[in-house]
């Protein structure tokens, strides 16, 4: 029994929990719109219908005295569907009534009331509620960098504790062997790169002000400056449709009446024709069915006109109609007059036909009220209403008009569907083709008059159908298709959802990057289809496979099957059949998905976002990255590798859950390609640089040892260790974190370039190995060298080889830039000139006399050159038997400015 029932008494208040929605405001009759961009990703309202019996209630009070019963589906994720039941006994009745209850009548938590007041009844709180069911624990993200450096100083502590026991057997197991290998084990701890992670993070903070400071993407935000390295690595993007990809603002294109079509630049020739048709009555065939076909648009939609001023929104609900022209001309006169939908395409069409002089001027759940071009008020009444399905794949509403009591049945829907309803054309198949290749979104319309006998006959039987709750779906989709044949054909309508800015160059350039990119949306199939034809998404001769409805095991099986044998299609699919595909065959369908060139998931709920990211990151092992724009992106947002947010009309929600913020998605193709390039690019340099830092020292340290008969004597004092690590090196190797291979502007022509960086070949084992044996060399020749050199002179060993391997490590540092930078320079003079002045101020470790002599400049720059020439030869000799790719486009670019120079002369 119902005793406490939430209020919400203004607009624009967001809903506080699950609730069935009772009674709205009396100006509103019954209906609302919520907006549940937070919730599912689209801008568009959507409306709600109270049920008739509660809403003819004298006052909210009486809500209290229904003795007002619920009985609902069990708790569940799906944001598109609702099943109940709802029985009241009043208190002057002794019999019960009951109403079925379907989404229609579910406010969800988290979305926010658009118009009117309503009063609901909360179902579902806290964790309950839809909204929470679909949302995820953030997670802290580490980066692949991190995790590949992990595993390499694992190997490092590894390779540590074999020498100190190698090193240990030769010296021999005494009876304090085990004192012997901790004082080992400290002196070759140098090994481990302790100031790496210090460096790294450094140099994160660095990209991430780099990034900030891009002018070419201004607006951009980086909210995690821990995976920076991670843009430099993807290979797959998910992306949200709705204001990632599209504007989410539809625009009408061309109306085609079978022998003349019409385009948007042609709405004033079509609103003269309307004009003297209904002044003049012209008999011209033409005329009349121009006519029929803007009324159809203008009837045949679930659109509700809103006014707006400056104080607040007023639905044109009227019911006189004097007072409602009265109204439509001061807002026409102020430009206030908006619609409202679920759905942009029917906003576009009913703006359209506003602009040709058929006006919405009132529509509530039982009438609608149009402007006809000569300034009267044709009224209609609504007899029902049968809503635009994914199923379906069409809308029809049955009008009455009031003047003439003529009832008409108006009907749009997808070509494909429509024409197996309609009166045979020649015409429709090849306009809707040549519509479609022009990326416009087509609806068919076409009407049918009913009689009085045939439309009394169908209210009968479609009011008993609604009264079945157990099948009540497919019993009222019986008796509505009863009538859906023969219609007559009236015109085919295109339009067009306005891409985002540089959307196509954009996916374009990620393909040629070997990115694979994956839209996952909230909207229809259809919408989601026609997006990814338009965007270029799916190339224009791209063979598709579409999903269609399963409903089982064996279905999604055979589907799977037919899957398998189209190579290279891009896959289409709902969510309902994306989770029928992983309930039963997850491995398979993601094997499967993976495969093809571009997959396409509609009608998507947060979850099935996440969880499809999930799956990719698991079977796949590569790191993903997703992009969206709302409150339902957060999930796949946090969940990917990268998360990419767009401020936007959907609000900050996605932007702030996000690793980085972008204000459009083109911006995207510079973030990875060129950023996300120099980050991984310059961290691998940085990161194997340090552990050469450290490996060439314990070679040394060994070297040392093993001379001296396997003592356990330092090499260095504690103080030339600490400088060692900072001041005399630390400066010339953090500033590789400034270096870069390419210019962006070759980084972006070619994109190709990027796709050599998904194989990580930068930062591998291959490469790690290489630096151990460059480190071994080189710690090698520095000790031996200097032991041979300056045999007389061995109580200056360590002024000797300390000297030698400070030149060393710069001149490495020199060897390994690609593009100097005036920061590098000043590092290395700097760091020279600190060292030179430590060799002055340090007396206790250093004889000034002897650093004086020739002897010691000349034998210190040889053992210097020795350790480092024979490195830069092999380097050179490898570039020119197998340059990079970027080398070459580096060459190529070079002579193809030389030529362009030559021709000018």
């Amino acid at each position: 029994m119902v005793r406490n029932i939430p209020y919400l008494p203004v607009m624009d208040q967001r809903i506080p929990a699950d609730m069935i929605l009772l009674r709205t405001s009396a100006n509103n009759k019954g209906s609302c719109f919520i907006k549940t961009d937070q919730l599912d990703g689209e801008t568009d309202w959507k409306l709600r219908t109270s049920l008739p019996l509660l809403q003819e209630l004298q006052s909210d009070e009486e809500l209290l005295t229904c003795g007002i019963k619920l009985n609902i589906e069990p708790l569940q994720k799906d944001l598109y569907s609702f099943s109940g039941r709802l029985s009241m006994t009043p208190r002057e009745s002794d019999t019960g009534i009951e109403e079925p209850l379907s989404l229609v009548n579910t406010l969800w938590a988290n979305t926010v009331l658009a118009t009117g007041s309503i009063v609901g009844l909360v179902i579902y709180v806290g964790k309950e509620t839809r909204s929470v069911l679909h949302t995820s624990t953030p997670r802290a993200k580490t980066g692949l960098v991190d995790r590949e450096i992990n595993n390499l100083t694992k190997v490092l502590f590894l390779s540590m504790m074999i020498l100190a026991v190698i090193i240990l057997s030769l010296k021999g197991f005494s009876s304090y062997w085990f004192v012997y290998l901790l004082r080992y084990v400290i002196l070759f701890s140098y090994i481990i790169p302790i100031s790496l992670r210090v460096n790294l993070d450094m140099g994160k903070l660095v990209y991430s002000w780099i990034i900030q400071r891009d002018s070419n993407i201004a607006g951009n935000l980086v909210r995690n400056s821990t995976i920076p390295e991670e843009l430099g690595r993807i290979e797959y993007l998910l992306s949200d449709k709705t204001g990632t990809l599209t504007k989410n603002e539809m625009v009408f294109k061309k109306i085609h009446l079978g022998s003349i079509s019409y385009t948007s630049e042609s709405s004033d020739e079509v609103r003269r024709l309307l004009s003297a048709y209904y002044t003049s009555h012209s008999p011209q065939a033409t005329n009349e069915l121009l006519v029929d076909c803007v009324l159809a648009l203008a009837l045949c939609h679930n659109v509700t006109p809103v006014l707006e001023d400056a104080d607040k929104n007023n639905e044109l609900d009227k019911d006189d109609e004097e007072e409602e022209v009265l109204l439509y001309s001061k807002c026409n006169e102020t430009k206030t007059l908006s619609f409202q939908a679920s759905s942009p395409d029917e906003i576009a069409l009913v703006e359209w036909a506003k602009k040709v002089g058929m006006v919405l001027t009132s529509r509530d759940t039982n009438s609608i009220q149009i402007e006809l071009p000569d300034h009267s008020i044709a009224s209609y009444d609504i007899c029902h209403l049968f809503p635009f399905t994914s199923e379906r794949k069409r809308m029809g509403i049955i009008v009455k008009n009031s003047r003439t009591n003529a009832v008409t049945f108006y009907m749009k829907g997808a070509d494909n569907v429509m024409s197996t309803m309609i009166e045979y054309s020649d015409w429709l198949t090849e306009e809707c083709g040549n519509m479609a290749r022009e990326g416009l979104r087509t609806l068919v319309v076409g009407k049918k008059h009913l009689s009085v006998e045939q439309f009394n006959t169908f209210d009968t039987r479609y009011k008993q159908a609604q009264l079945n709750i157990s099948d009540r779906e497919a019993a009222t989709a019986s008796v509505i298709e009863s009538i859906e044949n023969n219609l007559e054909l009236l015109c085919v309508t295109g339009v067009e959802d306005s891409l985002q800015t540089d959307v196509r160059p954009t996916l374009e350039l990620l393909r040629n990057a070997g990115i694979k990119v994956w839209m996952l949306t909230g909207d229809k199939l259809e919408t989601a289809t026609s997006i990814a034809l338009s965007s270029r998404l799916i190339a224009r001769n791209q063979p598709i496979f579409t999903l269609p409805e399963v409903s089982s095991r064996g279905d999604v099986h055979a589907q799977l099957n037919q899957l398998r044998k189209k190579n290279d299609s891009s896959l289409i699919i709902s969510g309902h059949g994306l989770e029928l595909c992983l309930q039963h065959y997850e491995t398979e369908f993601i094997e499967l998905a993976c495969q093809c060139p571009t997959v396409v998931c509609c009608r998507c709920s947060p979850t099935h976002k996440s969880t499809v990211v999930q799956l990719l990151k698991t079977y796949t092992r590569k790191p993903v990255c997703a992009i969206g724009d709302g409150g339902n992106d957060v999930s796949m947002i946090q969940a990917a590798n990268a998360g990419i947010g767009i401020a936007g009309k959907e609000g900050l929600q996605a932007s702030l859950a996000a690793d980085f913020s972008l204000t459009q998605f083109s911006h995207i193709s510079r973030l990875l390609v060129w950023h996300g390039r120099n980050c991984y690019k310059r961290s691998a340099s940085l990161s194997q640089f340090v552990i050469h830092r450290g490996l060439i020292i314990t070679a040394m340290q060994v070297v040392f040892s093993a001379i001296f008969y396997y003592a356990a004597l330092s090499l260095y004092e504690g103080i030339l260790m600490i400088g060692y690590a900072t001041v005399y090196t630390m400066a010339p190797v953090f500033s590789l974190v400034l270096d870069e291979d390419v210019s962006s502007d070759v980084a972006l022509t070619y994109p190709e370039l990027y796709q050599e960086l998904m194989k990580g070949r930068v930062l591998s084992l291959k490469t790690f190995f290489i630096w151990v044996l460059i480190s071994v060399y080189q710690g090698g020749v520095i000790m031996l060298l200097g032991f041979w050199l300056f045999d007389s002179q061995l109580i200056h060993v360590v002024s000797i080889t300390f000297t030698a391997l400070i030149l060393t490590e710069l001149l490495m540092v020199a060897l390994t830039i690609r593009t100097w930078h005036l920061v590098m320079i000043i590092s290395e003079l700097i760091t020279i000139a600190i060292y030179v002045s430590s060799l002055v101020l340090l007396k206790d470790y250093f004889d000034g006399k002897f650093l004086l002599s020739f002897d010691f400049v000349w034998k210190t720059m040889l053992i210097t050159a020795l350790s480092c020439l024979p490195l830069l030869v092999l380097k050179i000799g490898y570039r020119k038997c197998a340059p990079p790719s970027y080398a070459k486009l580096l060459k190529q670019n070079s002579m193809f400015r030389n030529c362009c120079r030559f021709s000018c002369y």
